[in-house]
């Protein structure tokens, strides 16, 4: 991969990782649900008008949306709005990771390699390590809630694979602005019937007035420069080179977000929660499928 493009997948973990950081703003203006409803109406609303749908099976499009940004979304806003630290946050949702890989093995009958299963083995345990020390501070919910939505990005990704086996010309940028259509109307259903229209319509009126401009900011920031640039960025690589050389340069996003939510708001780590990092990051590394070795014809002589 040229050094341009490695400079735009890290560019790319940059944006992402400093998603968190826009949420944990949002989260001080907007209900969490209602926040996220937001993140995609503003997508989706451009998007029916602007954007070709693309022609794959409606269950899958329904599928990537209800799991990557419905059930994703839900459990990660809640899960920081009451207590997950933004850093960590970042760090415990690479648990798509190996979720994705042993949904894959489990509903798609994909094997696994003996590397990956042993990538996935050191992932659970950083994982099951943060747990056991959370829970030691009475702060494991945020963490069980992290993982959950972890688990929903897992669903987003099968769904999303399957949408592009079974329609494999569809274009993978227009399934992602279209996958923002599905969550909006369940999202919006669920913040009325849990935090009431009373909150939404106050943080509606807040958003307008100057103490209510952070708040407008991280909501353009979640969806211009995380979705639309971050994700376009991305499907470009994923374009231009193999899965395999694209996708670990995702492991650069938490070590984006703890820095930046240690560099911005003061978030610091335990030992135990840096350990745990370092081998959930390996663990994600080890279990990424390497690309197939490419065949280099041998010149014969005469």
């Amino acid at each position: 991969m040229p050094v341009r493009d490695r400079l735009l997948a890290a560019l790319v973990a940059l944006l992402w990782g400093a998603n968190f950081l826009a949420i944990h703003v949002g989260l001080e203006h907007f209900p969490p649900l209602f926040l996220a409803g937001l993140r995609f109406a503003v997508i989706a609303i451009p998007t029916v008008f602007l954007v070709p749908r693309p022609q794959v099976p409606l269950r899958w499009l329904i599928g990537y949306g209800l799991g990557f940004g419905t059930v994703q979304f839900v459990f990660l806003f809640v899960a920081m709005d009451v207590g997950m630290p933004t850093g960590l946050a970042s760090l415990v949702l690479q648990s798509s990771a190996p979720f994705t890989v042993l949904l894959g093995a489990a509903l798609l009958r994909e094997r696994l390699s003996p590397r990956q299963r042993v990538g996935i083995g050191l992932a659970v345990v950083g994982l099951v390590a943060i747990a056991v020390s959370r829970a030691q501070s009475a702060a494991l919910l945020p963490v069980l809630l992290t993982l959950i939505g972890g688990l929903g990005w897992a669903f987003g990704n099968l769904a999303s694979r399957l949408a592009l086996r079974d329609a494999p010309g569809a274009n993978p940028m227009h399934l992602t602005l279209w996958m923002s259509v599905v969550p909006p109307l369940p999202l919006f259903a669920l913040s009325l019937a849990t935090e009431g229209p009373a909150a939404d319509l106050d943080a509606l009126r807040a958003a307008v007035t100057p103490a209510g401009l952070p708040g407008l900011l991280a909501l353009l920031y979640l969806v211009v420069l995380a979705t639309v640039a971050g994700s376009g960025i991305w499907t470009l690589l994923m374009r231009r080179h193999p899965a395999g050389v694209v996708a670990p340069y995702s492991l650069l996003v938490p070590v984006a977000g703890i820095a930046l939510s240690a560099l911005v708001l003061g978030e610091a780590p335990g030992v135990v929660e840096l350990l745990a990092a370092v081998v959930i990051v390996g663990g994600v590394l080890l279990g990424t499928p390497r690309p197939a070795p490419v065949a280099v014809p041998v010149p014969v002589r005469a």
